[in-house]
């Protein structure tokens, strides 16, 4: 009598605990130090980011004040602390890459929704709508509403959210004309269930993942194009500490004070590389074919 092999037990992939990379990490540590920073960092800087100091003007990094404080990354060409404005910059750059995405977001997922779920003349003209403002650079379309509106925190959000509803609204609209035929969709249907319960129910959480991993990416395009519009005067007023206008600010400065203009740049790459890293990390957890 021959022996019985032992049957072996496989675990399927998709159930295989997957585990963080490390450049998730590091993207999550960088994201998480400039929250912290716009968090908790005004609040124990001793200057006013506003707050102007003639004397104290163009002071290389590391500089000490009159009144024994250290400049840790020198003053500006009006003698405002670089240090204290970096971190006020990082609170108006998350907030408006935050909100900008969560209005965007919301704009597209609602008409993603009904244009993938409904089809015919309602997905043929949200889709037409949508290839006509895409059809615009946009940038330039920022522009354009940004000169319109006026410089301001709120309309900056508005501004970029207009901008940015479209490509949330075809990766969710992507997904619901993938859902909506499925087998336990058309149970649903059977069944008598309404067009809003389908859509709430069966359709929508297969649009999360997709929508999230694209959240993730514009959060990071649209901190650039705040600092853009702020570094053309159009986006955050002059009495508020931004990225994009302290960089517009130290041009003029780049042979005898770099730091005015590289400070916030660098501040603003890193942050935007951390958002990258952590959009890379999720999108190939929730992908099954990037495990393959």
């Amino acid at each position: 009598m021959s022996a019985i092999a032992p049957a072996v037990v496989t675990v399927p992939a998709a159930r295989r605990r997957r585990r963080l990379p490390a450049r998730a990490w590091a993207g999550l540590g960088i994201v998480g130090l400039f929250v912290l920073a716009a968090v908790f960092g005004p609040m124990l800087m001793p200057y006013d980011p506003a707050a102007t100091d003639l004397p104290h003007r163009l002071l290389a990094p590391g500089s000490r004040l009159g009144d024994g404080s250290v400049a840790w990354l020198g003053t500006d060409q009006v003698g405002r602390d670089m240090l204290t404005a970096l971190l006020a910059g990082s609170r108006v750059s998350l907030l408006v890459g935050a909100a900008t995405v969560l209005i965007g977001g919301a704009v597209g997922l609602v008409a993603g929704l009904v244009s993938g779920y409904f089809g015919g003349w309602t997905d043929g003209v949200l889709s037409r709508f949508g290839d006509v403002q895409l059809a615009f650079p946009s940038i330039l379309l920022a522009i354009l509403i940004a000169g319109v509106l006026g410089p301001s925190v709120t309309n900056i959000v508005i501004t970029l959210a207009v901008t940015r509803w479209v490509i949330f609204a075809r990766v969710v609209r992507a997904s619901a004309l993938a859902t909506r035929d499925l087998e336990f969709v058309d149970s649903a249907r059977v069944l008598g269930a309404g067009h809003a319960r389908i859509l709430f129910r069966h359709v929508l959480p297969s649009c999360w993942q997709p929508l999230l991993v694209a959240a993730t990416v514009q959060i990071g395009l649209v901190m650039v194009a705040e600092a853009s519009l702020s570094f053309l005067g159009l986006g955050i007023p002059p009495d508020q500490a931004s990225w994009g206008a302290t960089v517009s600010a130290g041009r003029d400065y780049l042979g005898s004070a770099w730091w005015i203009s590289t400070m916030p740049a660098i501040a603003l790459a890193a942050v935007v590389t951390g958002v990258g890293l952590v959009g890379d990390a999720f999108r190939d957890l929730t992908d099954p074919r990037s495990q393959i």
